[in-house]
């Protein structure tokens, strides 16, 4: 099966086509997609996270459909001591709540797995919108590029069945990544 893999210069090659996949999400006890994909090529994984109550900003209520107070969980994500990632989340409180995914360790296969224990699955599709833009002040100097270089951002929407936004993320990518998808040909 597909899966992420790192390059002898470091490069991550994130595999979109199945990240998301409870079997490889969950993988031998993994937290989580990335927590997974950096194991299974042999790396050090590690996540400083926190959790909190906010207003989500515009862009994002405008996903979520409200501007209603989220649950914001913020991580940087490393290889080993190498900053590669930083990745906000917005969920809706009730979701959130319902989920238990408001502590800092979500358990196997991270919140999307507590999300579907809870009734929010998020069935078989997300959709992914990758872009560059300009890193901003604070993200060039958490990622070690200049301000106002670009860098690569991929906003994942996750949906239930019925249609509802049950999470919003926010990924944006420090340099040596990247990304593989697959579309349908017919």
């Amino acid at each position: 099966m597909p899966s992420n893999s790192i390059d002898s210069a470091g490069t991550i090659l994130r595999d979109a086509r199945t990240r998301y996949i409870a079997s490889q999400r969950e993988e031998d006890g993994a937290h989580g997609a990335f927590d997974a994909e950096l194991r299974r090529t042999g790396r050090a994984p590690r996540a400083e996270v926190s959790v909190s109550r906010a207003a989500a900003p515009a862009d994002i209520a405008d996903l979520l459909g409200s501007a209603d107070e989220v649950v914001v969980r913020s991580r940087e994500m490393f290889d080993g001591d190498r900053l590669v990632q930083l990745a906000s989340t917005y969920i809706p409180i009730d979701v959130a709540e319902a989920a238990g995914i408001e502590q800092v360790n979500t358990g196997v296969g991270g919140i999307i797995s507590r999300m579907k224990e809870a009734g929010y699955d998020q069935g078989d599709t997300a959709v992914e919108d990758v872009e560059l833009r300009p890193a901003t002040a604070e993200e060039a100097s958490r990622l070690g590029v200049a301000e106002g270089e670009s860098v690569m951002t991929i906003t994942h929407v996750g949906r239930t069945a019925e249609g509802r936004v049950v999470e919003v993320t926010q990924h944006v990518l420090g340099k040596g990544w990247r990304l593989r998808f697959a579309v349908p040909l017919v």
